[in-house]
């Protein structure tokens, strides 16, 4: 995984210290354990984030700050994937649920879209309670496995692929070093040279 690029795009302390949802854990922020880059916290990270972010309460970012604090993963990662549901993707994303929640259950689909309207929600949760908390845990446990295994595979084959670029740039520096040094001994500087013959095939000595 780019470490460079995580570290540019993720959030930094300041801002979440400044965000209102994550203001009771604000004391935990300066772990530093909690803004480590490697495989295990990152991977932990989209776990926590993708499973967070289909959960259908509010304030999922202190959920997945309180679950990285105590899992120790990465926890700007954990909070900056919930951000992928918002009031664009939440109607879609949670519809899907509900109706997955409603297949597992067996129970027939009794709404046809999710508004966020509070009149629309206390109207309709008894209707839509169960299948979709069952289908959004469901769903944010499929997301989040797949988002582990992808992370930690990938990371994998971009330190194999790092060794191997090591592994090629030192042989060339060796291939290199060894064409030098074989040049060296074979240089007109180096070579020995005997006295061309005088005239009649005699020597001059």
């Amino acid at each position: 995984m780019p470490k460079k690029w995580l570290r540019r795009h993720l959030p930094s302390y300041e801002s979440l210290g400044a965000s209102g949802p994550l203001r009771p854990v604000g004391k935990y922020l300066r772990d530093p354990e909690l803004w480590h880059l490697h495989r295990r916290s990152v991977s932990g990270a989209a776990f926590i984030g993708l499973f967070c972010a289909f959960l259908p309460i509010p304030f999922q970012s202190l959920v997945a700050a309180l679950l990285a604090i105590l899992t120790r993963c990465n926890l700007p990662m954990s909070a900056a994937l919930v951000w992928i549901t918002n009031p664009i993707t939440i109607p879609p994303m949670f519809y899907f649920a509900y109706r997955l929640g409603a297949w597992l259950l067996g129970i027939d689909v009794e709404v046809t879209t999710i508004e966020l309207s509070f009149d629309w929600l206390s109207s309709q949760f008894g209707v839509i309670a169960r299948p979709l908390l069952l289908g959004s845990l469901v769903c944010g446990w499929v997301t989040g496995i797949t988002a582990y295994v992808l992370v930690r595979v990938s990371w994998r084959m971009h330190v194999l692929q790092r060794w191997q670029e090591r592994r090629d740039r030192r042989s060339a520096t060796a291939a290199i070093s060894a064409r030098v040094a074989q040049n060296s001994l074979t240089s007109p500087a180096t070579r020995t040279f005997s006295r061309p013959p005088t005239r009649g095939g005699l020597s001059q000595d």
